[in-house]
């Protein structure tokens, strides 16, 4: 009797599939402008660790948890980093597409690091409060918690500015 053993499938499909994922989560954690190298970082370390993959293991969790100790390496890169200018520039809204989206990522970059991530790794990566605890540290009601003041935090944003007539 012949038994299915399920296989891994090629790497270019899994950036395919969960590349997109893997940027909304960085562009939260990081912003817009580092999160393409925090997703290029991402997808280096996981192409190089890939082979090694359990063939049944969570893909999109581990991509997730990849993304977030290059996120954290990326952070902590930008605090020891100075920045000398004479004036500063524009910045360009890298995360422009449908209208509100840069609002939205403006409010999300406000949140606190703990609050962003929670709400990043749950409502963007799809992880469980569980995997999000083993993930950031803490307990599953701690990233529970946190996850439910940043979205609290935004919605307060959004309706302060829909109370001063500003458009989404």
């Amino acid at each position: 009797m012949s038994r299915c053993v399920a296989m891994k499938p090629p790497f270019d499909d899994v950036v395919r599939t969960h590349g997109a994922t893997v940027l909304r989560v960085c562009r939260a954690v990081v912003g817009p402008h580092d999160a393409d190298d925090a997703w290029s970082e991402t997808f280096l370390a996981a192409m190089r660790h890939y082979p090694r993959l359990p063939d049944d293991a969570n893909t999109r969790a581990w991509l997730v948890t990849i993304a977030h100790r290059k996120s954290i390496d990326i952070t902590r890169a930008r605090k020891r980093r100075p920045i000398a200018v004479d004036e500063v520039p524009e910045r360009a809204d890298t995360t422009a597409g449908a209208e509100g989206h840069a609002e939205l990522w403006r409010a999300v970059e406000r949140l606190p690091l703990r609050q962003r991530q929670a709400v990043a790794y749950r409502y963007l990566g799809g992880l469980a409060y569980k995997d999000i605890a083993a993930l950031m540290g803490g307990t599953d009601a701690s990233v529970r918690r946190a996850a439910a003041d940043g979205v609290a935090a935004l919605r307060a944003a959004f309706n302060a500015a829909s109370n001063t007539g500003a458009t989404r």
